[in-house]
């Protein structure tokens, strides 16, 4: 009886570990509310002393998050065609109004009162 060979030469479904694509994410927040804590100054002196603390920690997670939500759209985009860009574009949405929820949880009480 002949035994076959069922290995195939197909990439893996998942190029990059999901650790890998939550890191990115969350490094790409962290840049973002980063460059806008920074821009923004001096904050109100009733605010408590390290109030940049919250948006630095809650905004890094819903970017995390949106990488995560990138990791499980790989089946879709391995399928091609339209399946691609719907994969891609559902993924950009579905980040950015994370990362758009992420700042106004992060800076709700001191930005968003």
């Amino acid at each position: 009886m002949a035994h076959k060979n069922n290995t195939s030469t197909q990439p893996p479904l998942h190029p990059a570990p999901l650790s890998t694509r939550m890191l990115q994410g969350a490094g790409i927040a962290l840049i973002a509310i980063t460059v806008f804590l920074v821009g923004a100054g001096e904050g109100d002196p009733a605010w408590p002393t390290f109030w940049m603390l919250r948006p630095l920690i809650i905004v890094p997670l819903a970017g995390a998050a949106g990488g995560g939500f990138y990791y499980f759209m790989d089946h879709l985009r391995y399928q091609g065609g339209w399946r691609k860009v719907l994969a891609i574009l559902l993924s950009l949405i579905v980040y950015i109004i994370g990362l758009w929820l992420g700042t106004v949880l992060g800076l709700d009480g001191t930005w968003w009162d």
